[in-house]
């Protein structure tokens, strides 16, 4: 039996467990690893690792002593050291061929310590600092889910020349979907909380000539217009984008991905991301007329004012 490649999952956003589905799929023997995975991958196996999160504003960055080769190493955390205690322990048991890491750098440095090859999920922003470029150097590839235009300026050769660029890696829709030019869909992620409905409903109103849909988290605003719908989750997300004749959305790498693989008009409003991740994207999109950028006022948090 082929030893298998281990997959660490993100659990801030829901983008990094799409990834991870879309790519494991192709992959043969993958186990992919996280947290809050129970019914959530599909087909694939997985290890559910314990919560290392010290309160629900999680950042990814710990800045109590911590060392500059490390973004996030709390003291004497019960759930991170279980789930380290966990991933060694199957590193030890299964002794994969591989480890992409999606993204930690302590995880890359923990599979690096425990001698695996890893391939480095690198998400776009300013990560010049001490922690990601020894991820980077130890990595065997560096993968980038978007397109090479869409780097970073301040990115150093040496990383471009190890990354691997994939901006495809969404799910497939179907060719022949019909284009509603009326349609306004307001794209709303896991990663960014819970989006005012009442300034999405303040926006209906000002363009009653569109029917307004939002897809997403999002408050219900007392008084509904007619042309606004809120449709919560879906499992259409590519396709509602796909039919749309404006999206509105973060520069998360799902919706920016889903939005160029549609070629559908975009206006993007980042949200605050570690590292200016989305901003530098945004930034990028703009350069290359992907995209009306709005970086001042309400965030899609807070919906349009």
């Amino acid at each position: 039996m082929n030893r298998p490649i281990g997959y660490y999952v993100h659990h801030h956003g829901d983008g990094h467990r799409q990834r991870a589905i879309a790519i494991g799929q192709s992959l043969d023997n993958v186990m992919l690893m996280g947290s809050g995975l129970a019914g959530r991958t599909r087909n694939l196996p997985f290890l559910n690792l314990p919560d290392d999160r010290l309160d629900d504003s999680f950042a990814g960055i710990d800045s109590v002593g911590r060392p500059s080769s490390l973004h996030y190493a709390p003291l004497d955390h019960e759930g991170l050291r279980q789930r380290t205690a966990q991933m060694t322990g199957w590193i030890a048991e299964a002794r994969p061929r591989l480890m992409v890491v999606d993204v930690s750098v302590e995880v890359a440095m923990l599979a690096r310590l425990a001698s695996v090859p890893t391939v480095y999920v690198r998400l776009s922003g300013s990560r010049l600092d001490a922690a990601h470029l020894d991820a980077f150097r130890g990595a065997t590839a560096l993968l980038a889910p978007f397109h090479d235009a869409l780097d970073d300026d301040e990115t150093p050769g040496w990383v471009r020349e190890k990354t691997f660029y994939a901006p495809g890696i969404v799910r497939s829709v179907s060719q022949n979907i019909s284009v509603k030019d009326d349609v306004v869909l307001v794209v709303l992620g896991r990663g960014g909380g819970i989006s005012n409905g009442e300034h999405w409903a303040m926006a209906a109103r000002a363009a009653p000539a569109s029917q307004w849909r939002i897809i997403g988290p999002c408050t219900v605003p007392a008084d509904m217009p007619a042309n606004l719908q809120l449709r919560g989750w879906v499992d259409d997300a590519d396709a509602q984008i796909a039919a749309a004749g404006v999206v509105i959305g973060a520069a998360g790498v799902g919706v920016v991905s889903a939005v160029l693989s549609a070629r559908r008009p975009f206006i993007c409003l980042p949200e605050p991301r570690p590292f200016d991740e989305q901003a530098s994207k945004a930034n990028r999109l703009a350069a290359v007329s992907g995209t009306i950028v709005r970086h001042a006022g309400p965030s899609l948090t807070s919906g349009l004012a």
